[in-house]
């Protein structure tokens, strides 16, 4: 560890010196121990090592180091010695941590609320837990100079403390608050990273949007002006920078794109944004010193910003330099980037060596049977080299690792993999974005440095590797999202379905289709002549399905129509046609068809579907009084919407993907379908005690003659369980859950589940389904939830005289995205027949926005069929959101204009 700056209250930890340090200086309080994160406050430091142990070091005037020793030297944090800690943060005089289980712990000055423990305590000398993010698991923790924001699993932020410029972003007028609150305008966007500055606070979407609030006297929010904001504000500027990370100071923010490049903003009187001037900047605005240089890293201080670039191995700072913290050598202030002073180059040399000795002697040697287990921990080690995360040496260090994984014996094999099991999740995330990284880099540009057979040879051993920690995990490494169609070689990526996600997929299902179509008319050419004459041009004449239907004989038209198709046909692009009107089938027709001949297809007066109170979901009935073809139609009709990338409204658990996929199912699909049935038979197998048949009073029987009895609580239910007449008791109760899992999944709705099987298979069957996950599966019929309001935004199409900067189209937005989650899915339900997106993501979905002439009383209209929304032009924001909210809260479902 190398430190500089100020030691005036020992915070570097480096003893009794009270001078500026203005070089880097290497600190020994932790050689060796495995330091893994530094935080740095207004006058004090904390250290967090890699065993989660906390020590402190600097001022401790408001209980900050939580401990009561000198400040000089770090010290371990006693209170926290039970815990094992993942996260530090400091502000000005507080300090927080945040445990593995997702607890968040504070202390120093707390008169601001920003310890948020309820009281305005001024001084908290011992760790406590915040208590009201218990029932959250919290996954990232920031401190600003008196407020504090923290992120959760789940996608929650929450902010606490001092609001006197708006950094909590809890909306104009809110007080101070002495606990965490929930920042509810920014629900429902996936947040990748959260951060705070003095007075201001940032966060960034999994998509690169960012959002600001808070002080903005010196343009730190980058909006272009100097007006505080006290909620969440959408940074248009940085839309297009594909931004990666932000850095606060005290009054100026630093980003971080994805190519490396950085942007900076707001004060700039002591030349801490890299501009050679004392300007403040109002605008993000790219430091030009560094351009052509591929910046990795950021950090802001209080007045001062450093910058890593890994090509040169040089850590470049600027800013405020009156206590050496700039680390060049002197002192005085820096307008444009320098160097920071440091022996950098030194330890490239060492790693160098390093690597060469790895390439030369240690890889190459490694045994398929390791003498001894400890001999095998050099696995887990060497895939933390980062040497070996560096793309130079993927072809000579990180796959000959890999190849070496895959020769160990089975014994040796196992232990690896139970010890993946075991490691610390960023460590196997690590090792698994390596080779994941490694994928792409043979598949996009192996071609040009490798023969083709040690680019498949490479190719092969990195995706079984892949292969092997999926099935450490059972979980989706979801690792590519395209197909490389210029692969020439006998790797398929096909024979590793886990590294392609669902819109991976589902293109591979619809090339599949166009190939079998292919086939087919190919297969035909060559065993007849006249055939070649009669049916090409046929199909040349009809690359469409086209279905002719009346609506008022929907369902009786549909399946006349459909039968009449060959298989092949069914995988065409679907056109509907509805007797006597003229409209063309844009997609917004077929979208119609769709929630119109299933609406009639699920009305109950048919009995076709039991509909489950507690959840909502529907599954077969055996009380129908239609044909089994009806069933077989939904099936084909599943199957077509899959093909023209139709979102439908079913509600099916995920146990009949799971059926048409061939996976058993088990109780965990009952409790999703029925949960009081579901949690009933999962208490009898959690019961431990011999009174089983006293307890539940359960018994089942069958009779050749009569339909068996299932006796629940002495209530008898027709039930068809393949047994003898016998008590459930402790020995049987296994049986019994699979029996009933039996019949109501499988015999109960056989007849009816083989018709719409068959109906669906008929339209997707085929090798590329055996690919899917059944949730992947699930998500190509009924859509997901991964929403991206911003990208929504950003693919909206206006007619009229809208565009997306007409005054109204603007209240609009800035209506629709302080909505909560919630709220947003019924407008989208409202707009377009669903409150899910299509597999392809909110890209594949434009909406439309046109004006009308229709005075201000007028709600919203929604056309669903194809997106659009009728808004008239609304004056003012406050009447713009009551009618739309009037709109969205009165629509019932499947209403069509």
């Amino acid at each position: 560890m190398l430190c500089w700056g100020s030691t005036v209250e020992g915070q570097l930890g480096i003893g009794g010196a009270r001078d500026p340090v203005c070089e880097p200086r290497s600190c020994q309080a932790f050689n060796g121990r495995g330091l893994k994160e530094v935080a740095c406050g207004g006058r004090h430091s904390l250290f967090l090592l890699r065993d989660g142990r906390v020590y402190t070091c600097g001022s401790n005037r408001c209980g900050q180091l939580g401990h009561d020793k000198p400040g000089d030297s770090p010290e371990l944090v006693v209170a926290l010695d039970t815990q094992k800690i993942g996260v530090v943060s400091c502000g000005q005089a507080h300090s927080m941590a945040l445990n593995e289980q997702g607890q968040v712990f504070a202390w120093g000055a707390g008169g601001g609320g920003q310890l948020g423990l309820g009281t305005a305590e001024e001084t908290v000398p011992i760790p406590r837990l915040i208590k009201k993010l218990c029932e959250h698991r919290i996954s990232q923790i920031m401190c600003g100079n008196k407020h504090c924001i923290a992120l959760s699993k789940d996608g929650q932020l929450f902010t606490w403390g001092q609001n006197s410029s708006g950094q909590l972003g809890l909306g104009m007028g809110e007080p101070s608050t002495l606990s965490p609150q929930p920042l509810k305008s920014l629900s429902g966007i996936p947040l990748a990273q959260i951060t705070a500055g003095g007075d201001h606070s940032f966060a960034l979407s999994l998509s690169g949007a960012v959002f600001g609030w808070g002080k903005n006297s010196a343009g730190q929010l980058g909006l272009n002006d100097k007006q505080d904001r006290s909620v969440p504000c959408h940074i248009k500027f940085l839309r297009s920078q594909k931004v990666v990370y932000i850095s606060c100071g005290d009054e100026h923010t630093a980003a971080l794109t994805k190519d490396g490049g950085l942007f900076t903003f707001g004060d700039g009187s002591r030349g801490q944004l890299g501009h050679d001037s004392t300007n403040s900047e109002p605008l993000p605005r790219q430091v030009q010193e560094l351009m052509g240089s591929e910046v990795s890293q950021i950090a802001c201080g209080r007045h001062h910003t450093l910058a890593f670039v890994p090509s040169s191995g040089l850590v470049y700072a600027f800013g405020c330099n009156t206590n050496g913290q700039l680390g060049t050598g002197t002192r005085g202030d820096i307008k444009s980037p320098l160097p920071v002073k440091s022996n950098w180059m030194i330890h490239d040399t060492c790693a160098s060596q390093a690597t060469k000795s790895f390439e030369s002697l240690l890889i190459p040697q490694l045994p398929c049977s390791p003498p001894d287990v400890e001999a095998m921990r050099i696995y887990l080690i060497l895939s933390e080299c980062p040497a070996l995360h560096d793309s130079k040496n993927y072809i000579t260090l990180t796959i000959p690792l890999a190849m070496a994984i895959l020769r160990l014996d089975a014994n040796p094999s196992k232990v690896l993999d139970n010890w993946w099991c075991l490691v610390d999740g960023g460590v196997f995330s690590r090792l698994v974005d390596m080779y994941k990284s490694i994928v792409v880099f043979l598949l996009t540009g192996g071609k040009a440095l490798l023969v083709p057979v040690f680019l498949e040879n490479y190719t092969s051993a990195t995706l079984k590797l892949l292969e092997k920690l999926h099935k450490v995990t059972k979980t989706s490494l979801q690792t590519i999202t395209f197909l490389f169609s210029s692969l020439q070689s006998s790797v398929t990526l096909c024979a590793y379905p886990f590294i392609l996600n669902a819109q991976a997929k589902t293109t591979m299902l619809q090339t599949d289709a166009e190939l079998q179509m292919q086939m087919a008319v190919s297969g035909a050419n060559m065993h007849n002549v006249f055939m070649l004459l009669t049916l090409e041009p046929l199909l040349a004449r009809n690359p469409f399905l086209v279905l002719h239907v009346r609506r008022d004989h929907l369902v009786s038209d549909a399946l006349r129509e459909l039968t009449i198709y060959s298989d092949v046909d069914l995988k065409k692009p679907l056109k509907v046609i509805f007797d006597g009107e003229e409209a063309v089938d844009a997609g917004g027709v077929t979208k119609e068809f769709f929630l119109l001949l299933l609406k009639e297809l699920m009305d109950p007066v048919y009995g076709m579907f039991t509909q489950y109170t507690q959840s909502n979901l529907l599954w077969f009935s055996d009380k129908c009084f239609v044909e089994h073809n009806w069933f077989n139609l939904i099936g084909i009709i599943c199957g077509l919407a899959i093909y023209n990338s139709t979102v439908v409204d079913l509600h099916f658990p995920l146990v009949l993907y799971k059926k048409l996929l061939g996976v058993a199912p088990t109780l965990e699909d009952l409790k999703e379908l029925s949960p009081t049935e579901g949690r009933s038979l999962q208490q009898l197998l959690d019961h431990e005690e011999d009174d089983v048949e006293e307890t539940f009073c359960l018994n089942f029987a069958v009779s050749p003659h009569r339909a068996p009895l299932l006796m629940v609580n002495s209530m008898a239910t027709q039930y068809s369980l393949c047994y003898v007449c016998l008590c459930v008791s402790l020995c049987v109760r296994e049986e019994f859950v699979e029996a009933y899992l039996k019949y109501m999944f499988r015999d109960s709705v056989s007849e009816l589940y083989q018709a719409f099987s068959s109906g669906f298979l008929k339209v997707c069957g085929g090798k590329i389904l055996s690919l899917f996950q059944p949730s992947e599966l699930m998500a190509m019929v009924v859509g997901n939830n991964n929403y991206n309001w911003e990208e929504m935004e950003k693919n909206a199409v206006y007619k009229g005289e809208y565009s997306a900067t007409h005054p109204t189209v603007r209240m609009f937005w800035e209506v629709f995205h302080e909505f909560p989650l919630e709220k947003k899915k019924r407008f989208l339900l409202f707009l377009t027949g669903s409150d899910r997106i299509p597999i392809h993501g909110m890209e594949s979905l434009r909406i439309s926005i046109q004006s009308t002439s229709a005075e201000e009383h007028y709600l919203p209209v929604a056309h669903t069929c194809y997106n659009l929304l009728d808004m008239p032009r609304y004056q003012t924001k406050e009447t713009l959101h009551r009618r739309l909210t009037q709109a969205v809260e009165q629509y019932e479902g499947f209403s069509l204009v």
